[in-house]
């Protein structure tokens, strides 16, 4: 048994697109956090009821879907191309039923591991409803283990940047939980999530001063709007929608 799988616990915690790919396969669930901001703007277009399609930033911005929308960077919305990673300019967006929405973290760990375990887009938003939906069906125990992805940034080498806001974010999901067999990562992600003030540290983060000195503040301010939202995003049918209210991971 690898050390780093952290088998035999009911919830486990990784970082980014390799503990993602290592750990989903082994999961029955993997909830991806990416506070800034991809899973937030899921949140915001599932509770509008729009389905979200996860795709790699690196695909063609102009491949076809058959029709479905493609969203692109912030600073490169347009009125013909209104929908973009900003979940304050996604609330001002036209609604549309389906949307492509490309990231370089949250979205493409959400698109690498779709095919290995049950998925659901959680953060700050929904954290509670995330986590009272999968314990509805006991996901969360050694038999039905739940995975928990903090997607994290990327330096200019492209390597990972762990992110205290998806920190915080995952913690968030694993206390809403209330599991009994947490990995020592998970309850040390839970634990920080219990001690934060999550306003003041998130909008003072590299992330959220990163997007505040570019123009989206108003993004982080969406971002830590703890628990507006009941909907939980799951992935189905090839992409992101509402769980049925009351239902639970089958």
């Amino acid at each position: 048994m690898e050390a780093w799988s952290q088998r035999g616990y009911g919830v486990r915690f990784e970082w980014g697109p390799e503990g993602a790919r290592r750990l989903a396969p082994g999961s029955a669930y993997a909830v991806v956090v990416d506070v800034l901001s991809f899973t937030t703007s899921v949140s915001v277009l599932v509770d509008a009821g729009t389905r979200v399609r996860p795709r790699a930033w690196h695909a063609d911005p102009d491949e076809d879907e058959a029709g479905v929308p493609v969203a692109v960077g912030r600073r490169a919305v347009t009125p013909e191309r209104p929908w973009s990673l900003s979940p304050a300019a996604l609330r001002r967006a036209p609604r549309t039923p389906e949307l492509v929405l490309p990231s370089p973290n949250g979205s493409a760990i959400a698109a690498a591991i779709k095919d290995h375990c049950g998925l659901v887009a959680g953060s700050l938003r929904n954290a509670e409803a995330v986590g009272r939906w999968l314990r509805q069906s006991g996901v969360g125990t050694p038999d039905r283990p739940l995975t928990v992805i903090a997607a994290g940034e990327r330096w200019p080498d492209d390597s990972l940047r762990p992110a205290v806001e998806d920190l915080l974010g995952a913690g968030a999901v694993i206390a809403a939980l209330g599991a009994a067999t947490l990995s020592p990562e998970a309850e040390t992600a839970m634990r920080a999530y219990g001690g934060a003030d999550l306003e003041r540290t998130i909008m003072d983060s590299a992330s959220g001063r990163e997007l505040a000195a570019i123009g989206f503040a108003e993004d982080v301010a969406i971002a830590v709007e703890a628990n507006a939202s009941d909907a939980v995003p799951v992935f189905r049918d090839g992409a992101f929608s509402a769980a049925d209210p009351g239902s639970g991971a089958g």
